[in-house]
């Protein structure tokens, strides 16, 4: 008999090919595109126990809260502080877990779709029974094209539930793709994987011996913080970036793949969200405040105001708040090449949209001029801001929904909808939201500079 079995969330990704609607600094897996929950969402709730969450140092409190949202108490949120690929992430969730070496990894990436959940089940089912006789097991997806964006893997003889590894597959030009689907002795390579800790960490031991004794330091000199769990910066910086399938599952003797038809996706291009989601009698597919005229085959996207196409084939057009996306769709792995240059240019909508996330909540620029800026601020319930003053600007806050309690110089006040308040530059103030409901307001700043780094916090309750 197994021990438990522990689901492990990785949700590292920057999402760049789905630019500009996923930023780097709120990427896919935060986002509602298959459901109206967020990938992160979907993929928590595919298996009832307490997962181990791995995710970076921006991510940290929308991951908590949106984990929150759905009803789950996560066993663990583990800050990375350098991105450092798959296979860290998951040595040190198998480490929190040596000493249980039964215990069973349910390995999931944060930003797949999976539609079939009965399916799913069932091949986690057959893949408990291969790690319990020693397996490190891997899902593998049914092909349904010739796709030449995934890794392969070729199946061995039968086993249990499944088979051997015979082995991986890097991914393929197209004409290799065809022959692999006319085999019919291939799978495409999910990500998702069912280890045993000890099966798991003794192979890391042996084929990556210094990435291992890494990880254990920066587990060792890690630390709580509020409720989450910081790996050592210094310690986990050393450990190398490597791929769980380069350095494990390709080296290993243990590799077993089960085969599962599961609806399953990586939602790794806009073309692949366009397979994903409802279309019209001409293949289209339209969300938002869009409108398509003699079109085919297109995925069009209205985050904000009207799109509309005329005339056009097997296009992406997506609009944001702050920037439209116009690329065929077979060139839709090239998006993250888009990114890689406004990068260099400095660009901010490389890495962040008009909403910009913080602990207590969000807020979003409005309007922005010569000794201005207008933003929409929600924080959340039981939330509150910093301590802090501002030395350039002053502040007028206006209560468009909810309640808030309002510190200024020292003096605490209630603020309801439509009532407002001036905070004068130089003076310390703090907007906490008491209620139940989330709060809404407006603040207009003006001064001489009213940019983001103009803040001096003098008590943080995050930490920061």
């Amino acid at each position: 008999m197994s021990g438990p079995l522990i689901p492990v969330i990785l949700s590292g990704g920057a999402g760049t090919r789905l630019w500009p609607l996923s930023r780097e600094l709120y990427p896919k897996q935060l986002l509602p595109l298959c459901s109206d929950r967020t990938l992160l969402q979907e993929t928590a709730l595919r298996i009832e126990a307490a997962p181990i969450v791995v995710c970076n140092q921006e991510h940290r409190f929308i991951v908590a809260e949106q984990i929150r949202e759905i009803g789950i108490e996560a066993q663990r949120i583990v800050i990375e502080p350098i991105g450092r690929n798959t296979l860290p992430a998951i040595t040190i969730a198998a480490l929190m877990n040596e000493a249980t070496p039964d215990a069973l990894l349910l390995v999931m990436p944060s930003d797949h779709s999976i539609l079939d959940h009965a399916a799913f089940q069932d091949g986690v089912a057959r893949a408990v029974g291969l790690a319990e006789s020693g397996h490190l097991v891997t899902f593998g997806i049914h092909p349904e094209r010739a796709e030449t964006g995934y890794g392969y893997i070729r199946r061995g003889v039968a086993t249990g539930g499944g088979f051997t590894v015979d082995r991986f597959v890097e991914k393929p030009d197209a004409e290799t793709a065809a022959g692999y689907l006319a085999s019919g002795g291939y799978d495409w390579n999910s990500g998702i994987f069912l280890f045993p800790v000890g099966v798991f960490l003794a192979e890391v031991e042996r084929l990556s011996p210094d990435l291992l004794a890494g990880c254990r330091r920066a587990l060792a000199e890690g630390s709580a913080d509020l409720f989450f769990f910081r790996l050592g910066e210094a310690a986990f910086a050393a450990v190398p970036s490597q791929s769980v399938d380069y350095g494990v599952m390709e080296r290993t003797d243990k590799a077993a793949v089960v085969p599962v038809r599961m609806g399953w996706s990586d939602i790794g291009s806009w073309s692949a969200l366009w397979r994903e989601t409802p279309q019209d009698d001409h293949g289209n597919a339209v969300i938002g405040d869009g409108v398509v005229l003699n079109s085919q085959g297109c995925y069009v996207r209205a985050e904000h105001g009207l799109v509309a196409a005329v005339g056009v084939r097997d296009l992406v057009i997506v609009a944001t708040g702050d920037a439209v996306l116009v690329a065929d769709k077979s060139a839709d792995q090239d998006v993250k090449k888009i990114v890689e240059i406004l990068k260099t240019r400095q660009r901010p909508e490389a890495t962040q949209g008009l909403r910009v996330w913080r602990p207590w909540g969000w807020f979003e620029t409005v309007e922005e001029g010569p000794r201005f800026k207008v933003k929409q601020l929600q924080v959340e319930p039981g939330a509150k801001l910093s301590l802090q003053k501002h030395w350039h600007r002053s502040e007028h806050w206006v209560v468009v929904t909810g309640t808030a309690i309002v510190t200024r110089d020292g003096s605490d006040f209630i603020l309801r909808e439509n009532e407002s308040t001036f905070i004068p530059a130089g003076t310390p103030h703090r907007l906490e939201n008491p209620g139940k409901v989330p709060l809404r307001l407006i603040e207009v700043q003006s001064g001489e500079y009213v940019g983001e780094d103009d803040i001096v916090r003098l008590e943080d309750v995050y930490g920061r």
